[in-house]
């Protein structure tokens, strides 16, 4: 015969309601204990740890501003929403927060790092090293010459990449890459530090870098036959496929190649 069923039924039902009533108490303790922890005042955040390169911000501040926001304790507080808290005060890029026992946090900051300005002159836009755009106070820059970049929404990225590469480029003219600009269509024009323009077509990258390289090596030959520098380029149109079009200070003029032949977009 099967012992379960030799066992009374009234006896079973018993057990069944002093497990259960086991269980609940035992559950009701433990919620007893978490509901304690998660309110004794021990619990609550004391301290919060900064830490990071900071160059436009400070722990003080950091901490007197993001402080007031974080609702709950060493246990409750939500480490997603203090992060986004952090990463809402100018300048700071990137945010990790992680719970030191038993009532801190601590707090790893990145900071931008401006490498561009971004959009049109009379915008506060930057473009970090990294190619993020962010907002900031200009009064705050710790860099002096930065250059301005003009382009399509998300293409921040492509353009930082691409001033990297066409900055050097110029380099043997001794003139300055001081913005670009990239249009709806995909065409690039470059803007010097003597206000000069450089209409660059489009394509992709190397197409564009081949094209500014070629200019480099030629423009000097024909500088130097109206004795003149690369300070005197006033504007210039590489969108050909065999030369370019330019104009100096007091002289107009084309690479022979480029004679007759019509630009490209």
């Amino acid at each position: 015969m099967n012992r379960m069923s030799a066992v009374p039924f009234d006896v079973r039902l018993m057990n069944i309601t002093a497990t259960v009533l086991f269980m609940g108490c035992l559950a009701a303790g433990v919620a007893a204990v978490g509901w304690w922890l998660m309110r004794y005042p021990a619990f609550n955040i004391g301290r919060i740890v900064v830490e990071g390169e900071l160059v436009h911000n400070n722990a003080v501040t950091l901490r007197a501003n993001v402080a007031p926001v974080l609702k709950g304790n060493f246990f409750t507080v939500n480490l997603k929403a203090a992060q986004e808290a952090f990463e809402q005060v100018p300048w700071v890029r990137e945010a990790q927060v992680r719970r030191e026992y038993p009532n801190s946090l601590r707090v790893l900051l990145k900071e931008h790092v401006a490498e561009a300005f971004w959009g049109p002159d009379t915008g506060t836009g930057l473009v970090d090293n990294t190619g993020k755009v962010f907002e900031a106070n200009l009064g705050e820059l710790d860099r002096d010459g930065l250059p301005r970049l003009q382009g399509p929404e998300g293409s921040a990225p492509r353009m930082l990449q691409m001033y990297r590469l066409l900055a050097p480029a110029l380099q043997p003219l001794d003139v300055t890459l001081d913005g670009l600009v990239l249009d709806a269509r995909g065409s690039w024009q470059l803007r010097l530090d003597n206000d000069a323009v450089i209409e660059a077509g489009g394509g992709g990258t190397e197409d564009v870098l081949q094209r500014v390289q070629r200019f480099v090596r030629t423009l000097p030959q024909i500088t130097s036959q109206y004795k003149r520098t690369a300070e005197a380029l006033e504007s210039a149109d590489l969108r050909y496929d065999d030369g370019y079009a330019l104009r100096l200070k007091g002289v107009t003029t084309g690479s022979a190649t480029a004679a007759g032949a019509r630009p490209r977009r």
